[in-house]
């Protein structure tokens, strides 16, 4: 009889590493890390760190655009009261309002539009996206032209169409109008490309589903959709409500604030460089920081909350 015993070949015993080469390995390691984050901490510290520090030192203190500063204490903060900048409040929340429904309404119909991979998709994408990639100053220069000449191609073909002349910038409402215009031809195509990646990572499985539960189409959009895009909504409103509330270039090239279109940024410049007062426009400046900063940390809270 012969039996046969499977052996097992024992491995060799690995040598531990010795703990001073383990050490040495994890500070070469630690100094490489520092080494990679220094610039970008120097680069915080000169561009964010410093300037913020100084905005706040600024509002506490008298400090005219031309002169010598002085300790106030919080009196640049009675400019919050001022009735300029409570109007320029008012117009800012509703252009804000406005524009990011109308913004997110376009782009998210965009987005409906381009999620699939079909033959020429990418073009259509790459046309949509094309505005994003050009200045908002530059934007609005454009626009100023076509809102304000007669012989701009926008009043040609509104002349062709016998609605003769229309005064683009000559009210509030009509301002405020053209000015959404205006920036939702400029960035519905990057909310588009945002949104468009939300829908392209929801499962189509929960689509079939639906439909062999005879959703249509209406259903499968609120009961589907939506929820799951929730997270991606969240944060194309953060981008939304951030860039309109610091809305500057677009008003300042095409009203310069006139007709009651000033907004918050706008009233911060003509603080600090027409009355020049430096000391005030940084009181503003710093009300302005903290509501976007609870803001934005109430809706990356939501963010959060929807991704668990």
């Amino acid at each position: 009889m012969v039996s046969v015993v499977s052996s097992r070949v024992a491995a060799p015993d690995t040598p531990a590493p010795d703990p001073r080469r383990r050490g040495s390995i994890a500070r070469g390691r630690r100094r490489l890390g520092i080494a990679y984050a220094t610039p970008m901490a120097v680069l915080v510290a000169v561009f964010f760190v410093v300037p913020l520090g100084l905005m706040l030192w600024m509002s506490v203190n008298h400090w005219p655009l031309v002169g010598a500063s002085a300790p106030n204490g919080v009196e640049n903060f009675a400019a919050l009261s001022d009735p300029l900048f409570l109007r320029a409040v008012g117009f800012t929340l509703k252009y804000t309002a406005v524009t990011t429904v109308v913004l997110g309404l376009v782009a998210f119909g965009l987005a409906l539009l381009v999620q699939h991979d079909r033959p020429g998709s990418g073009f259509v994408r790459t046309v949509f996206f094309l505005p994003s990639a050009v200045g908002l100053a530059s934007t609005s220069l454009l626009f100023y032209g076509l809102f304000t000449t007669d012989s701009s191609a926008l009043n040609q073909v509104l002349g062709f169409l016998g609605l003769g002349r229309v005064d683009w910038l000559g009210s509030g409402g009509s301002a405020l109008g053209s000015t959404v215009a205006m920036i939702t031809w400029r960035f519905a195509g990057f909310y588009m490309l945002i949104l468009m990646t939300g829908l392209q990572s929801i499962d189509p499985e929960l689509y079939e589903a639906a439909r062999i539960d005879g959703a249509n189409r209406r259903q499968i959009l609120w009961r589907v959709t939506l929820p799951l895009l929730r997270p991606t909504l969240a944060l194309a409103m953060v981008l939304s409500l951030t860039g309109s509330l610091l809305a500057f270039d677009q008003f300042f090239i095409l009203t310069g604030g006139r007709h009651d279109t000033a907004t918050v940024v706008i009233d911060i410049y003509r603080e600090a460089f027409l009355s020049q007062d430096l000391g005030r426009a940084a009181a503003v400046s710093v009300a302005t920081l903290a509501v976007l900063i609870v803001l934005n940390f109430a809706q990356l809270r939501l963010i959060r909350r929807e991704g668990r």
